[in-house]
């Protein structure tokens, strides 16, 4: 299933790690969960034939792609939801690392 960007996907974990960078004023130049949403301009799922394997292709603003994969044990389990949550959260993982070099990069300059 292929579809342009659907909605923000901030886990619980972003939140709660949000919230707490913002009560403690730490207020220096950060990547925030909003930032890399926006680098987002593409969303892309793929279920192969014949698995449970489920894979999320995230397309940023410059065309880079980042990937992200779900697959459980049993074909019983298998909720197409489900993998599609938990591949685009792999794949925003992969995200932050990304940025926050471009955002050194610009620090150091």
């Amino acid at each position: 299933m292929n579809s342009n960007r659907k909605k923000r996907t901030m886990s619980k974990d972003e939140i709660a790690i949000e919230a707490e960078i913002q009560a403690k004023g730490l207020t220096a130049k950060r990547i925030t969960p909003d930032m890399l949403d926006r680098e987002i301009v593409r969303e892309q799922f793929h279920v192969f034939d014949g698995s449970c394997l489920t894979v999320c292709v995230l397309t940023m603003r410059n065309g880079f792609t980042v990937t992200g994969e779900s697959a459980c044990a049993s074909p019983e389990n298998f909720n197409a939801e489900i993998g599609q949550t938990i591949a685009k959260a792999k794949a925003r993982e992969k995200i932050w690392p990304l940025l926050g070099f471009r955002l050194r990069d610009q620090l150091s300059a």
